[in-house]
């Protein structure tokens, strides 16, 4: 422990602070005040603080969507001087990206002069730039000069801000909202507001109606910058009712077919928030890493619209294998979180469902048809006032020019004679001389009669729930109305389909540029890939002691499979292959391979192919390519071998129909094929019974074309189907002695 230190004599009021309290109390005032007065939305109005002071600043303004344009900078330091105190940096990002139609899918500022663009260059100074509202913006506001709102003192206390706005548009799902707090975060992408006007609509009419029922008036995200959303309805569906997930998003392209069979993808929409020139950059990138060997050429062809030509390397390329490729490596594909974090009531933020934000954001209506209605009926309560005491005065005129005239204190006169209030008097004595024409009479009566009627409306209103709720949902089907998807800015931009479903080995190998390549593995073990097809493997070096065991020819876009002496089969690569100078590298170093266990055969996958399996005690079945592939370096276990056992053949069936198996003990047996069970992996069935020995060797072949074979000195041999009559039998037999001139070696290539 350190030496406590007294605090000096004289130094004033200092008190000892235990720094882990002061820590906490101030990190949690900090986190707080990002929670609430920064990074995270108010449900009702669907604005973060910066915004809603942009907004009502340009109210004060009088920037109307009918008004003209003021600059940029006059707007930001408005907002800066009376409301924000922020740098003027921030608040002037805050309202470019308002006015981007690229970034928020209904503009709240209608900007003049360079706002940035969608390849991300940044707008211009906020100098050159001007502004004004939009039609959105003045939703928004609607009512709050008619008490629809509170307002609380500004930073210094000199003027006044509303605490949310009236926010008649359901601007929170619709324009989305992100941002990042302490210890939480917000991400809600756009939505068409038809549709989030129509899922309101059926709120209203049934209170209990369920997320997925609402699913069928909003379909999903709408983004500005359009694309498709390959995600299904199961997974979208669960985003909504949890306020959690994330939605992938392609982009939207189409074959354009050239002369002499040549064409072109053309990309016209690409993922939100992807900044073009960044993705044609990394793209570019990668073609020249020889990353995307099916691609080119790629050039941007844009002007308004977005216009991306992709080129392919041949006309014979798949369009769907070589998008699938792009998806895959760049941001052509992107996925969009969904995270409604947001505060509910504008206190206590949480994670709400689609159903509660809308309900949320219809209560607020209703508070606001509330508030607007009483202070209608307050204007109405003071007129109704006035115009009673004018039409008294107006049923005896006289008198009230003769007390004007002659009294000293005509008012409190008045107020005495026609028993009028103070507000009364003062407006009769207001009045202006031309008011007193006959006419005037009937307008104040009719007036007097107009407010009556509109007051027993406003108090029926204030009276009933149901008419409430009327009036809410009226006024959203006129918002619906005027972003309906049959208008320019209401159509649905982001369409929805399946991802294709591709064989992923098509997939992968779209990433691999296809050259040939000689595989050759050696005697102890050591595998190389030797660019080319050699015609000849005599000349072929290996280490000291070492020789060849197997080489073929492939392509660098093929699987090869390794079959074991234990029975394991593992998959690898032809492009993986380690390089061909040198000898090889050791082949453990690619595959887990037990100590004693070793390769045996090889070949290129092709996974229709089907091989015979047989191991050296005459066991054995039909297997297919596809069941042997694996994606692990242990491989897969294929052929289960006894104790000591080996995988002996892994021939090839071909059109064969009939197996000819010859056993150590050189009996040869010839019976159908068709009695060889196929099989995933396991034993199999026993192929030819022994005494002595083992299984040497089998062929599959066609009985009726006979069975060859060829001698150590290179001689070839044909039996036909009749010349093998003694031979034929069934599975499991011991077969008879080989015929005459079959190799010493009991191997049909001998």
């Amino acid at each position: 422990m350190g030496k406590t230190v007294d605090p000096p004599a004289g130094g004033g009021d200092i008190q000892p602070v235990d720094l882990r309290e002061a820590l906490e109390e101030r990190y949690l005032a900090y986190a707080l005040s990002t929670i609430m007065g920064r990074a995270l939305p108010d449900v009702r109005d669907g604005l973060k603080p910066v915004h809603r002071r942009i907004v009502h600043a340009m109210r004060i303004l009088r920037l109307d969507p009918g008004q003209g344009y003021k600059k940029c900078a006059r707007i930001v330091g408005d907002v800066m001087g009376r409301f924000h105190p922020h740098g003027d940096a921030a608040i002037y990002d805050a309202l470019v990206r308002l006015a981007q139609d690229f970034s928020v899918r209904y503009p709240l500022v209608d900007g003049q002069g360079n706002f940035g663009n969608i390849d991300g260059d940044s707008a211009a100074a906020m100098r050159y730039t001007e502004a004004r509202m939009t039609e959105v913006a003045t939703l928004l506001l609607r009512g709050i000069d008619e008490d629809a709102v509170d307002f609380r003192p500004t930073y210094n206390e000199e003027d006044e801000e509303p605490v949310v706005l009236p926010g008649a548009f359901p601007n929170l799902l619709a324009n989305g909202s992100s941002g990042i707090a302490v210890g939480m975060a917000t991400n809600i992408p756009p939505h068409n507001a038809a549709e989030l006007c129509d899922a309101a609509l059926k709120i209203i009419e049934n209170p209990e109606v369920s997320v997925e029922q609402l699913l069928r008036s909003v379909e999903g995200p709408d983004f500005p910058t359009g694309g498709v959303i390959v995600d299904n309805r199961a997974t979208i569906r669960q985003a909504y009712e949890t306020g959690r997930g994330s939605f992938r998003v392609r982009a939207r392209w189409e074959v354009e077919q050239g002369a002499r069979g040549l064409w072109t993808v053309v990309v016209t929409e690409i993922p939100y928030q992807v900044q073009k020139s960044r993705l044609i950059e990394k793209i570019a990138e990668l073609l020249q890493a020889r990353k995307l060997p099916l691609l080119a050429d790629i050039r941007d062809e844009s002007a308004e619209d977005i216009r991306v030509v992709i080129e392919p390397k041949s006309k014979t390329v798949d369009p769907e294998i070589l998008m699938e490729s792009l998806f895959r490596l760049t941001d052509f594909e992107s996925r969009i979180p969904l995270n409604m974090n947001v505060l509910s009531g504008g206190k206590v933020p949480r994670v709400m469902s689609l159903k509660e934000v809308l309900a949320e954001w219809l209560a607020h209506q209703r508070t606001v048809l509330e508030r607007r209605a009483r202070n209608r009926l307050g204007q109405i309560d003071r007129r109704l006032e006035i115009l009673a005491g004018y039409l008294i005065v107006f049923l005896n005129i006289d008198d009230v020019i003769r007390i004007i005239r002659e009294e000293d204190e005509p008012k409190q006169e008045l107020m005495r004679f026609f028993t009028l209030t103070e507000v009364q008097a003062e407006a009769v004595l207001n009045m202006r001389l031309r008011s007193l024409r006959k006419l005037e009479e009937f307008e104040l009566r009719r007036e007097f009669d107009q407010l009556s009627a509109e007051k027993a409306e406003k108090e029926s209103l204030l009276g009933s729930v149901e008419r409430q709720w009327a009036a809410v949902a009226d006024e959203v089907r006129a918002v619906r109305e005027t972003f309906s998807k049959k208008t320019r800015l209401g159509k649905r931009r982001t369409r929805f389909a399946d991802a294709p479903d591709h064989d992923i080995d098509d997939i992968t190998t779209a990433f691999i540029e296809k050259e040939p390549v000689t595989i050759v593995l050696s005697n102890k073990g050591f595998l190389r890939g030797l660019k080319g097809h050699l015609a000849d493997f005599t000349n072929l070096t290996f280490r000291e002691g070492d020789d060849l065991n197997v080489a073929f020819h492939a392509m660098t876009t093929d699987k090869v499979l390794f079959v074991s002496k234990h029975g394991r089969v593992f998959t690898m690569q032809a492009d993986k292959l380690p390089g061909g100078r040198g000898q090889g590298d050791p082949i453990r170093l690619a595959f887990d391979l037990e100590d004693r266990d070793e390769i045996v055969f090889a070949f290129t996958a092709e996974p229709d192919r089907k091989r015979l399996m047989v191991s050296d005690e005459g066991t054995g079945f039909i297997a297919t390519e596809a069941d042997m592939m694996s994606s692990t370096r242990k491989g897969k276990q294929l052929v289960n071998v006894a104790k000591g056992g080996a995988v002996r053949l892994a021939g090839e069936i071909g059109e064969g129909d009939t197996v000819a198996i010859v056993g150590e003990n050189r009996k040869l047996l010839v019976f159908p094929l068709a009695q060889v069970p196929q099989m995933a992996r396991g034993k199999g069935v026993r192929l030819q019974r022994y005494k002595d020995g083992g299984f040497s060797d089998a062929r599959v072949f066609k009985l009726a074309e006979g069975l060859t074979w060829t001698d150590s000195a290179g001689r070839a041999f044909l039996r036909s189907e009749e010349e093998l009559l003694e031979w034929k039998g069934d599975r499991a037999q011991a077969g008879r002695l080989v015929p005459k001139g079959f190799p010493k070696t009991n191997k049909f290539a001998g």
